[in-house]
């Protein structure tokens, strides 16, 4: 894909894409490998940006960002730091079946807020776990304790636990008072949550938990696009992180003539038409000026502007076309849409680059930005969020990386365990078909090598040498 980028548009997304790694170097514990959530005094970790992170560092290998040593080191302490961390049901422990607490204290690693169990927070986690194993092969200690590790983490998870009597998996569980009452349903960021549990090779919950799963989808059409609907980008994006779902269908898309990947690029085309059409008349939305999705905002209140009664939330899943929308757009969703549609969104990265929103900033463009909010201190963008988030900042690398390398969706292609999730969801098609005729050849090339080796034990005269395997 890269090679269909004119020169600015190569610089101008490697450059956003290395002030993006930046933030998981700095906005770390380097003793645990835990990353801040976002940039504010004494905020806690997120353990789904850890996982980022375990994704990112191998990118920034492969980029020159860092070096494999740094890189592989950084890996193991954070690993390391997961798999001897408490796991028990005490109120400050780490986690407990094998997950992990949605926020960690950034010195101790012990919970922290009184939050969940999160079973998609340790799902993004694990799945940069699985990208380490399956990056850091070669053949010396510290690559060898990130595979173990990395085995002993996803393999400890006990997905059957967390269905909670229910075909579909529980959103999380908290010491005090057991499960929540939320189920994962509709179609949403759990994709890569369900591919996890269905693969596991020691608590694997069946195929009839994701049938249930997909039973609860919204097929629309909106702005004449039919989609699999839901409202923020980011579900569109975060299992895209790092499957491949180009050419590749489960029964539900097959049903509907699509796959997931043609699917956020449906979903993001209509971001872009609703921004356009700008139903709520908020100031800027435009074809080059987009992107609605989970993200920080201006605050909880009511402000009139332009003698309209603006209603503006704080940390909010915005979503187009049915809202909530308070005006407020995020440049590093946009951003991650890049693998997807790549002609409407390099446009529009330029856009936020004319706007300001790298100014006087480590960290790739900011976070959220309001232009129908006018802050106190005038901004072209109007209201601009003074902080950076980490599950930002991933996705912005990552799928940079993925739509100039196929870097991350290469390695994960590979991987044993998200191969099993896809076919035990009824995937086909595609690279999961190759993949799949591949490891039959070498199921049967390993069970003819066992038989010859078991007759040969039994009679060693049997074989001439020019038959044995």
């Amino acid at each position: 894909m890269g090679g269909h980028l004119i020169m600015d548009d190569a610089h101008l997304l490697t450059s956003l894409q290395k002030d993006s790694f930046d933030y998981f170097i700095h906005e770390v514990n380097p003793a645990n490998g835990l990353i801040r959530d976002k940039t504010a005094e004494n905020w806690p970790a997120s353990i789904a940006a850890v996982g980022m992170a375990l994704t990112v560092y191998t990118i920034g290998v492969e980029r020159g960002f860092m070096s494999r040593a740094h890189a592989a080191q950084r890996t193991l302490t954070t690993l390391q730091f997961f798999a001897e961390s408490e796991q028990g049901t005490g109120i400050n422990a780490t986690g407990y079946k094998g997950f992990y607490y949605h926020f960690l204290d950034m010195e101790t690693g012990r919970r922290a807020w009184d939050c969940e169990l999160s079973s998609i927070d340790t799902g993004l986690l694990l799945t940069g776990v699985l990208t380490s194993a399956q990056y850091f092969t070669q053949d010396n200690a510290v690559e060898q304790k990130i595979r173990e590790f990395a085995d002993l983490l996803y393999q400890r998870a006990d997905w059957q636990w967390m269905l909670a009597g229910s075909q579909l998996i529980c959103h999380g569980w908290k010491p005090e008072t057991g499960f929540l009452q939320w189920h994962w349903e509709g179609y949403d960021e759990a994709l890569i949550l369900y591919l996890l549990a269905l693969g596991s090779p020691t608590f694997p919950i069946g195929p009839e938990s994701y049938a249930a799963w997909t039973t609860s989808y919204e097929w629309k059409c909106i702005y004449d696009i039919e989609y699999l609907y839901a409202g923020p980008l980011f579900i569109h994006q975060m299992s895209h992180l790092w499957v491949d779902f180009r050419n590749i269908r489960d029964d539900f898309m097959r049903t509907h003539d699509a796959d997931y990947f043609e699917n956020s690029r449906r979903a993001t085309l209509i971001q872009q038409q609703y921004a356009i059409k700008n139903p709520m008349g908020f100031e800027q939305y435009n074809a080059l000026c987009w992107g609605v999705t989970a993200s920080d905002g201006p605050g909880n209140l009511v402000k009139k502007i332009r003698g309209v009664e603006r209603l503006f939330f704080d940390y909010v899943a915005r979503g187009a076309p049915f809202g909530p929308d308070d005006g407020t757009l995020a440049p590093w969703a946009v951003a991650a849409c890049l693998p997807f549609a790549p002609e409407v969104v390099l446009p529009s990265i330029s856009h936020f680059q004319h706007l300001r929103l790298r100014e006087v900033n480590p960290y790739g463009f900011k976070a959220s930005f309001s232009p129908t909010f006018q802050a106190e201190e005038p901004h072209k963008a109007g209201w601009v969020s003074p902080y950076h988030f980490g599950i930002n900042e991933g996705p912005t690398v990552i799928m940079i990386e993925n739509h100039l390398h196929d870097f991350p969706w290469k390695m994960m292609r590979e991987n044993p365990y998200i191969q099993a999730g896809l076919i035990s969801a009824g995937f086909d098609g595609g690279w999961l078909a190759a993949a799949r005729k591949i490891s039959v050849q070498n199921e049967n090339t390993a069970n003819t090598r066992q038989t010859s080796n078991n007759i040969e034990k039994a009679n060693p005269s049997a074989l001439s040498e020019g038959e044995k395997i």
